[in-house]
């Protein structure tokens, strides 16, 4: 199932692309079927009322990453990648003074924002960790129209009936993709019977999909993550939601600033370097920033940390680089995607920073002149040795212990891409084989360590 460069890597906003980017599109969805007025109950009067209620790891978390404030502003029409924060406040003013939400197409219909989305702390919903439903009655009571939604990771949204159905993207074979592989030894034969590199199979898959401003778009995800390191850079202060996490990033990269030159410096201050960049991407997600899923909101830092790192402290970096760079990390990214999971909730932080490290390993290792074995090497290094990290976020925050799990994670891609490098790209472990390890891991993991916040570090700090 071919997955694009821009699914994998989506603009939006922090702190969560599951718990925040995906109920807010799931939310703005729903406006869309309700005028479409398709699946309506028969019988129903015109909507007058909306409800939203959380299930499942969206309820046991959802206050930390916001999800109630995300439901409410894709009520209001919003979409991560197009937020207006100024506006977005404006409307949430508005709708506190009226209880009422005025939809196009619709007419105002009353919405609660107090009590008008639930958190339902019971079973979680039968399709994912990350369900909600979402209902709109008649001016009687009635039920006018329900859909029930899931959130599965990097600002993916499915209905319950594409759960179903597996239905993600078309078919391959109906667009005419030249390289639709779904696992990394697929992957690995077409480039070798080809003779391209992972890179240029999937711009060859992205441009036969209609990406006909490729380049465009990669330079604008590398804008924005680039912007992201920046302002998380520059920024300083105490991070929102209670723990009083105070922003590092700016601190440190004074520092490093300064000890630049000084023959006194250690060698291991490169390792400094990437854990900032990515710390500073993460600090900007936590305070509900624009960033770019890599391929979570969660793991957002790992992968620009990383080519930040190309660009500004490897010799011989390009541009045209760092556009390879994506689409490598994006084609590895599908991959984990397809046959395993990116969702915290599902398989723990193993889906998150692990696959985060793997895209990032594989993106630098194609940047730097890696075989397309050496990159398949580099990607499953990072990912083994992720297997079984677990989802813990105190308070339901992701700030601890996420923020420097994404500097480590950066400090393991590089690592794993060096050591690729370093061999001829035969190794004992395929990448699929870690992809499906990691799978079955998260599906053995206990429910308390896979985003709930009901067990690891979420509980066994009191003074929280």
């Amino acid at each position: 199932m071919f997955l694009s460069v821009f699914d994998i890597f989506k603009i939006g906003v922090g702190p969560s692309s599951s718990h925040t980017m995906g109920p807010m599109l799931a939310a703005a969805r729903f406006l869309d079927a309700l005028r479409d007025g398709a699946d309506r109950v028969p019988g129903s009067g015109p909507a007058a009322r909306l409800e939203a209620v959380l299930h499942g790891s969206l309820a046991f978390t959802g206050k930390g990453h916001a999800t109630d404030r995300a439901v409410i502003l894709g009520l209001l029409g919003f979409v991560p990648d197009t937020l207006d924060p100024e506006e977005a406040e404006r409307r949430l003013g508005l709708l506190r003074e009226t209880g009422a939400i005025d939809v196009p197409g619709l007419g105002p219909l009353a919405f609660d924002p107090e009590k008008g989305v639930v958190f339902d702390y019971g079973p979680p919903l039968p399709g994912h960790a990350n369900g909600m439903v979402l209902r709109a009655f008649d001016a009687a009571g009635n039920l006018h129209l329900a859909e029930t939604y899931y959130s599965i990771g990097g600002g993916f949204v499915l209905t319950e009936r594409q759960m179903r159905t597996e239905t993600l993207k078309g078919d391959d074979a109906e667009i005419g993709r030249p390289y639709p592989f779904a696992s990394a030894a697929e992957m690995l034969a077409m480039g070798e019977s080809s003779g391209l590199s992972i890179a240029a199979m999937k711009r060859a898959n992205e441009s036969a999909g209609g990406h006909a401003t490729l380049n465009a778009g990669l330079d604008r995800l590398w804008g924005v993550m680039n912007s992201c390191v920046d302002r998380g850079l520059a920024a300083d202060g105490i991070l929102p939601g209670g723990l009083k996490v105070r922003r590092r990033a700016r601190a440190i990269h004074e520092a490093l600033l300064a000890e630049r030159g000084n023959n006194l410096s250690q060698p291991h201050t490169v390792n400094d370097w990437l854990s900032v960049y990515a710390m500073a991407v993460n600090e900007e997600n936590a305070a509900g920033g624009q960033v770019v899923t890599a391929p979570t909101n969660g793991a957002a830092g790992v992968v620009p940390a990383v080519i930040r790192y190309y660009r500004d402290h490897c010799v011989g970096a390009t541009h045209q680089g760092i556009r390879d760079f994506l689409l490598t990390a994006a084609a590895v990214g599908g991959i984990i995607k397809t046959n395993a999971s990116i969702s915290g909730a599902e398989v723990g932080c193993q889906g998150e920073v692990g696959s985060a490290a793997a895209m990032a390993a594989a993106g630098l290792c194609a940047a730097l002149g890696g075989t397309n074995a050496q990159i398949e090497n580099a990607a499953e290094i990072a990912l083994e040795h992720h297997l079984g990290m677990t989802c813990d976020p105190v308070k339901g925050l992701v700030q601890v212990p996420c923020i420097e799990r994404n500097g480590l994670g950066a400090i393991k891609a590089v690592a794993a891409a060096s050591l690729a490098l370093r061999g001829d790209g035969s190794h004992v472990v395929p990448l699929d084989a870690c992809v499906e390890t990691m799978r079955q891991t998260g599906r053995d993991m206990s429910v308390k360590y896979k985003e709930t916040s009901t067990g690891g570090l979420a509980v066994n700090l009191p003074e929280c």
